[in-house]
């Protein structure tokens, strides 16, 4: 990939394998699109943190005089809008300069969730493997780390990467709430269950116990920012999967994050609540969980019209 802001596309690109579960023809077919796109960066000297929509606009001609075909220049705008809105929510670009941009644009589709019945087989599998007997400590760790996050995440449908980036205080508090600065450094609050509590209780004390407690972070590890990284969970999240007799390629962390909104609504939540305790800055990005209220509203004519069937 050009050198032009290499290390952004990169970023998107972990970003897509890690939270989102993307395959590898996914991840390829983005990367082909993306390498286009930093090519015409390149070729007028512009990086993608500072693009705007007269660039972009450049861009999509540059598609058209290559007499690329219009499903091609429709994946490659679709490619390039995804990467500028990672830009701007992460934080790495004062803008996102697609926002007003026309094109060509395909239905925008459901999220990847799971069923309840699907969430409480991978937690359960988790807890036994907690209590499994022949392991090593390091193995027990590992465990009862994993149980730890598949409870959080699940409590409270936190970004993974503000739940692998959690202080070690999110696991001491007795409060039903905890604070968590996301996206923006702006600050919210989000659930924590009692199951959540007590899985997070029991694995910080084995934390302290085997001595692997040193520093602020709940998750350490040896990376570079020091706590758990968001591939690593994802990794090991498609392994817990595959022991819960689930689809690995089907889960991923923000599949469980879809799983903890769309079982709220399901079961009565406001859309406005869910908005809050996902810290979506506009309702418009959690309305893609409509198609619940959709079929409970379904359900609800279904049974209490008096004019319909029986």
């Amino acid at each position: 990939m050009a050198s032009t802001g290499s290390r952004y596309f990169s970023l998107f690109l972990d970003m897509l394998a890690s939270e989102r579960g993307a395959a590898v023809n996914t991840l390829d077919a983005y990367r082909r699109d993306l390498e286009d796109y930093a090519g015409y960066l390149a070729s007028v000297g512009e990086k993608p943190e500072t693009a705007n929509a007269a660039l972009l606009r450049g861009f999509l001609e540059s598609i058209a005089e290559r007499g690329l075909s219009p499903a091609s220049g429709a994946r490659r705008l679709s490619a390039v809008r995804q990467f500028h809105k990672f830009l701007y929510s992460e934080g790495y670009a004062a803008q996102d300069p697609t926002a007003s941009l026309s094109g060509p644009r395909k239905a925008r589709p459901l999220p990847k969730t799971l069923s309840i019945d699907q969430v409480d087989r991978l937690i359960e599998a988790a807890r036994e493997a907690c209590t499994r007997e022949g392991g090593s400590p390091s193995e027990r760790l590992r465990a009862l780390r994993m149980h730890c996050l598949l409870e959080l995440l699940y409590a409270s449908g936190l970004r993974v990467s503000e739940l692998v980036a959690l202080p070690k205080s999110a696991a001491r508090t007795r409060e039903s709430l905890i604070v968590v600065r996301g996206k923006g450094s702006k600050e919210r609050l989000v659930p924590l269950t009692e199951a959540a509590k007590e899985a997070a209780r029991i694995y910080l004390a084995e934390l302290e116990a085997q001595g692997r407690a040193a520093g602020p972070w709940l998750f350490p590890s040896d990376s570079e920012s020091g706590h758990l990284t968001r591939q690593a969970f994802a990794r090991d999240l498609k392994a817990a999967a595959g022991a819960a007799g689930l689809r690995g390629d089907a889960i991923s962390p923000h599949v469980l994050r879809h799983a903890f909104a769309s079982h709220l609504l399901q079961n009565g939540a406001d859309l406005r609540l869910i908005q809050e305790l996902l810290g979506h800055a506009d309702i418009s990005t959690t309305q893609i969980y409509t198609h619940v209220l959709d079929e409970r509203m379904k359900a609800l004519v279904r049974d209490l019209h008096p004019l319909s069937e029986s």
